[in-house]
């Protein structure tokens, strides 16, 4: 009976799961927060075809968005300055703390400010390189190598960070960056 009820509520579930959709950070500072914009749809696509997850289009979010805290998987890019202002930050701080997820995607120029914005955020913590063998590179696609290396821009391999509340690189990430 406890199968068939549990069948049920995973079914049930499913139907009624909202679409996975990713949220582009519009963040000032003069980078180009809209840089590379086929870059989310493209990703989302290939989820949608290669994964049973659910898709959305991307949404374009602020830090101060009162819909900021309903879209967990917050996604920046660009290749000049970021520069968050203090409220920013607090919602950041917030939203991160609650458990979302923030990938940052380096298109080669954004590293210094986002890492000093990362500092301002998280005084406290340090960047971590991930090692090959953090699940992350195994949780769906297994990426025995770590982060695969997509631009060849200075020759140097792809980094996967993170900024860790808890244990070193096996609790809950406060966020991501790929640069």
């Amino acid at each position: 009976m406890l199968k068939r009820i549990s069948i049920l509520i995973l079914f049930f579930c499913g139907v009624w799961a909202q679409p996975f959709s990713i949220a582009r950070l519009h963040y000032g500072g003069g980078g180009d927060w809209y840089g590379d914009p086929s870059s989310l749809p493209n990703l989302l696509d290939y989820l949608s075809a290669h994964t049973p997850v659910r898709t959305a289009e991307e949404v374009r979010i602020t830090a101060t968005d009162k819909d900021l805290f309903a879209h967990p998987y917050l996604y920046m890019t660009g290749h000049g300055n970021v520069r968050f202002t203090d409220e920013e930050l607090d919602n950041l701080r917030q939203f991160l703390l609650a458990g979302a997820f923030l990938h940052a995607d380096d298109c080669y120029g954004m590293d210094a400010s986002f890492r000093r914005e990362m500092k301002r955020l998280f005084p406290n913590k340090d960047l971590v390189e991930l090692p090959h063998d953090h699940p992350l590179f195994s949780a769906y696609y297994r990426f025995p190598d770590g982060l695969p290396k997509v631009h060849e821009h200075d020759g140097k391999p792809p980094q996967a960070l993170g900024i860790f509340n808890g244990d070193f690189q096996r609790r809950q990430v406060d966020g991501l960056v790929h640069v």
